[in-house]
């Protein structure tokens, strides 16, 4: 029999904040990138934390200075500190989304985990929670020089979720009867749009409008509180 399919995004779904954020933090702390990198998305953090901006612009810059300054970076240097990283944010997860993947690989459905995040640091940070597959940002690695050359990978796949869910379907046994989608921004609206149970969790303006027109089922969770809200209107 086919498993039924749950997929997840993880930054600000399952993860109490953005994996790549904190690993291009941890980079700088290490040595690994120029302390200037942080220039790059110092005003735009400012903006979002001062409520003048906003996340997508915030995340954006941080994207702009990972890209700017992972060329000739070691692999090796790369996946030690996304280690440390990981080490110490493991636990800071949401109850509810954390509890739901439980719950589902419990029922035996297959977990899926996407991220815009880089997979060096998506995927075991995604596995220990019991995640059967997981897609990541991949960026290439001079076999030869052992360190990155600043190519992306796969773009058209990670950056087009409805792709990786027909790309799960086609090479796993599993099914969307039944199955499971929890995002928490708008670019998480294609895969919801296919699966049978969509959830907007912590949802930003532009996925909540969503799943007011859709019917979708929104979860908030604040403090020690989660609020679920049916069909919203």
């Amino acid at each position: 029999m086919k498993k039924k399919l749950a997929i997840f995004d993880i930054d600000g779904t399952i993860f109490r904040s953005s994996l790549l954020i904190e690993l291009v933090e941890a980079l700088i702390r290490e040595g690994v990138f120029e302390r200037g990198a942080a220039s790059i998305y110092r005003r735009t953090r400012k903006n979002w934390l001062d409520r003048k901006g906003s996340y997508e612009q915030y995340i954006g810059s941080v994207v702009a200075a990972f890209t700017a300054n992972l060329k000739g970076v070691r692999s090796r240097d790369f996946l030690r500190v996304a280690d440390m990283v990981i080490a110490l944010h493991k636990d800071r997860v949401y109850r509810f989304t954390r509890d739901l993947a439980r719950d589902l690989k419990k029922k035996g459905y297959y977990l899926a985990a996407v991220s815009h995040s880089p997979k060096g640091i998506v995927e075991p940070f995604a596995k220990r929670l019991g995640f059967d597959k997981v897609y990541g940002t991949v960026y290439e690695v001079d076999a030869a020089k052992k360190r990155f050359n600043g190519k992306l990978e796969y773009a058209d796949l990670i950056f087009d979720k409805a792709k990786i869910v027909r790309r799960i379907l086609e090479k796993e046994s599993v099914t969307l009867r039944g199955s499971v989608g929890v995002g928490d921004t708008e670019s998480d609206i294609p895969f919801l749009k296919l699966v049978d149970r969509p959830i907007c969790f912590n949802p930003n303006r532009k996925l909540y409008a969503a799943a007011k027109r859709h019917g979708w089922k929104v979860v908030v969770e604040r403090k020690d509180v989660i609020y679920k809200i049916e069909n919203s209107d």
